[in-house]
């Protein structure tokens, strides 16, 4: 499970999957996001700028990422 560590409050979908290196770009974090493939604490959004905080579990592609303060 990789682990994001937030330097703000929050950090947006899109950017987490980037970061995680679970997609190459911006725009595949959008489609893959949009498609309904990535999970947040188990349920499908589809908001690229769905805002993750500390505790928060986004799943994609059989990888986790974990976000933590």
């Amino acid at each position: 499970m990789e682990v994001i560590k937030l330097r703000d409050e929050f950090i947006k979908l899109g950017q987490a999957l980037k970061a995680a290196g679970l997609v190459e770009s911006g725009v595949e974090a959008k489609d893959v996001i949009q498609e309904g493939l990535v999970l947040v604490n188990g349920e499908a959004d589809t908001r690229r700028g769905r805002k993750l905080y500390d505790g928060d579990v986004v799943s994609f592609d059989g990888e986790k990422i974990k976000i933590v303060k």
